[in-house]
């Protein structure tokens, strides 16, 4: 892979953050009240445009280009925050006494990873039975003692 110009790099740490600015502010309720007033100003404007075709073509415009745009920023903010959750759970993983072959799971395929999900299904299983005898063992389960009362009078 060949190693990114100094301008990609800016690039990059640019938009990144820029996405992670606008998905942090699109998020919030005074960005939908925005696009509300918006929805609702364009509204009321109908009658005074007689609902014409270029005033159904502005919000029509307006609405697909901020989607069209959003999809990138919003596509890339949630890239970087899996990327970096994906980091911190390597190092989890790494640093504890959990099976290290876990680290990178997520560049296998789809039946590898359903494959290793099944199998960790089976070992969790396992080990709370394993759990449950250790625990309960020489202590009653609620309603024991009434069927023992139930044994003895009957």
């Amino acid at each position: 892979m060949p190693k990114p110009h100094h301008s990609d790099a800016n690039l990059a740490h640019w938009f990144g953050g820029f996405a992670n600015n606008v998905a942090r502010i699109s998020g919030r309720p005074a960005a939908f009240i925005l696009a509300l007033a918006v929805v609702l100003v364009w509204a009321v404007t109908g009658p005074l445009f007689e609902f014409s075709d270029t005033w159904q073509l502005v919000i029509n415009t307006g609405t697909t280009i901020i989607t069209f745009l959003m999809v990138f920023v919003i596509q890339n903010s949630q890239y970087r925050d899996n990327l970096a959750l994906q980091t911190k759970l390597d190092e989890l993983i790494r640093a504890s006494k959990a099976a290290n072959r876990f680290i990178g799971i997520e560049d296998m395929t789809d039946e590898e990873i359903e494959e290793m999900r099944k199998k960790c299904e089976v070992r969790a299983k396992k080990q709370s039975d394993i759990k449950l005898d250790d625990s309960t063992a020489g202590t009653r389960l609620p309603g024991s003692r009434r069927r023992e009362k139930d044994r003895k009078t009957g």
